[in-house]
């Protein structure tokens, strides 16, 4: 797909993909913006239409258009290919090319790994009481509908199935490429101890992933994690319950979205069976265009609040696009599709057919928050509303619309149609960023590490005490460059992405910054870098040495007397 990507980069402006998130304003030939990683005031966010990549100096993280892409929209890099694919009007089509007969065993293994962890965690329920209890009882699940949606349970011992896959026959690469297990100073685990274990299925019925409920509290911890982004689990595509309500829907002739995964569970084991749900309330493109395959009548149970209603404006467009009718269905207040179908599950069944046509419902909700009787209240509902109308790209049903602003406002309609027409002067609305998933702590290592290689990069001497530093300091993206700065002091990498914001971050901070600074400034980067680092690998060696016996504490600890000696050598 090389050529796919040199083409959309062609066709593609950099700075016009990402202005679509950040508010971007020239600084001399770059563009510079506030991070969309990070709460700052000042901007820090840099992108070089030059060198055609971006940089954002608060959190470290920077890349070409697929990796911004990917970090605020949470997507693999094959679906920031195929978003970047349909702006820029590439078909990736008359890229293709067959497929390796390697490549699909591999991806083969993958899907068998996942399905192999399926029935690893449904024989672990059966051995764990209190995860079957709560199920049972709490849940209220049948037997059945505890078999049909697979449920299962992932052991506290923290590698229980990745010992188990291994002993099938699968790598560790597999099983992390899959995201089942990881591994952490040479210590293998597994991704979910100790949960409620719901396999998420492709449309063909496949387990893809899983999503995991806490089942003792621990505020430290989410109640519900997702198997990460992988080759075979996509969050932005997946609808769950898909593969077990399509048949439901082609004879219902409509589909009803949850929120939880679980609302779906027992929508089901009540008779409702063309219920699906997505992750969360966003509905993207991708899951209205695998419901759209089953029905064009979409009505979506979202919770009747401000991220209810900010999800449902979003996903006007979408359905417009698409041609999707879009209904609303409002349920009893304070309660969710599960609590609902527990009290009366007839209740529910009545509930889904009596639906709100998506534009009215919005219209309803803008007109509750503001008072009508007072001329603000109507300029700030005819403003919302009409940023709502505008999207709709039927003129009839325009024209309908505007009408009852009219009516609702005492407006002549004359007036209201010369609002419609005008052109909201209001700021562009960037589109939302996925936040970011990581620790402070990591993101401020990760900084030190770029200001350290980018003096480094241009100045020989200081490039050259680098020679003396373990490459398991830098973090993976970082380690290449650190040998090349190491082997070649002075001499900026020239190739890869991660050499130019080397370059773009010397030029915007230390361009014109003399030597004796420079050593200054280097040598705090490098005693911060490396007591963080040793300060971290203590910690965890600290943990391996309460459960080691006598012979392997007596080589931990010589490990953390390394450290020390690596702290001394560079504090």
């Amino acid at each position: 797909m090389s050529d796919a990507v040199a083409d959309i980069k062609d066709r593609l402006e950099i700075e016009d993909v990402i202005s679509e998130y950040v508010e971007l304003k020239r600084s001399g030939r770059n563009f510079k913006g506030l991070s969309p990683f990070t709460s700052e005031k000042s901007p820090s966010f840099m992108v070089s239409p030059e060198k055609q990549i971006w940089h954002d100096f608060s959190s470290g993280k920077g890349g070409d258009m697929f990796t911004f892409i990917q970090e605020v929209e949470g997507l693999d890099f094959k679906g920031a290919l195929e978003l970047l694919a349909r702006k820029s009007g590439v078909d990736l089509a008359e890229y293709q090319v067959q497929r390796s007969s390697g490549a699909a065993k591999s991806k083969e293994r993958l899907f068998k790994a996942v399905e192999e962890a399926v029935m690893f965690y449904q024989k672990e329920l059966l051995k764990h009481t209190a995860a079957l209890k709560y199920l049972r009882e709490a849940r209220q699940y049948e037997k059945q509908t505890i078999l049909d949606f697979r449920f299962g349970f992932s052991p506290e011992k923290g590698d229980a199935l990745t010992q188990h896959l291994m002993q099938k026959g699968f790598e560790l690469q597999e099983l992390k490429k899959v995201g089942l297990s990881g591994d952490r100073n040479g210590r293998v685990y597994d991704m979910f101890r100790g949960r409620i274990m719901i396999p998420l299925l492709d449309p063909q019925g496949r387990p893809v992933g899983f999503t995991a409920r806490q089942l003792k509290k621990d505020a430290d911890s989410p109640k519900y994690i997702n198997t990460p982004a992988t080759q075979l689990y996509d969050k932005g595509r997946q609808v769950f319950g898909l593969s077990q309500a399509k048949d439901a829907i082609r004879k219902q002739g409509f589909v009803v979205v949850v929120e939880g995964n679980l609302d779906v569970v027992a929508s089901h084991q009540a008779g409702v069976q063309n219920v699906v749900a997505s992750a969360g309330t966003a509905l993207t493109m991708h899951h209205l265009k695998s419901l759209q395959r089953f029905t064009g009548d979409v009505r979506v149970a979202f919770d009747d609040d401000r991220a209810g209603q900010d999800a449902a404006e979003r996903t006007i467009p979408l359905a417009q696009e698409l041609g999707v009718e879009m209904s609303i269905i409002s349920l009893p207040e304070g309660m969710d599709p599960d609590e609902l179908i527990r009290e009366n599950v007839k209740a529910w069944q009545k509930t889904i057919t009596q639906t709100q046509y998506m534009v009215d419902w919005l219209m309803d909700r803008v007109a509750q928050a503001v008072d009508l009787k007072t001329a603000q209240g109507k300029r700030q509902f005819t403003t919302k509303v009409f940023n709502i109308i505008r999207q709709l790209k039927d003129p009839v049903e325009q024209e309908h619309y505007a009408q009852l602003v009219a009516e609702r406002t005492g407006s002549s309609i004359e007036t209201i149609k010369d609002k419609l027409q005008q052109q909201p002067t209001v700021k562009k609305r960037l589109k939302r960023v996925k936040a970011p998933e990581e620790s402070r702590e990591d993101q401020e290592q990760r900084v030190r590490e770029q200001h350290l290689l980018a003096i480094s990069a241009k100045h020989k001497e200081i490039g050259s005490t680098l020679a003396k530093l373990p490459l398991d300091v830098f973090s993976e993206e970082a380690k290449e460059t650190a040998a090349y700065i190491q082997e070649n002091p002075g001499i900026s990498p020239t190739r890869g992405e991660y050499g130019k914001m080397l370059t773009l971050l010397f030029e915007e901070y230390y361009q014109d910054t003399n030597d004796d600074e420079l050593v200054y400034q280097s040598q705090k980067l490098l005693s911060r870098l490396v007591r963080t680092y040793a300060n971290m690998k203590k910690q965890a060696l600290a943990q391996e040495i309460d459960a080691a016996d006598d012979s392997t504490q007596k080589t931990l600890l010589q490990a953390v007397k390394q450290l020390d000696d690596l702290i001394k050598q560079f504090a």
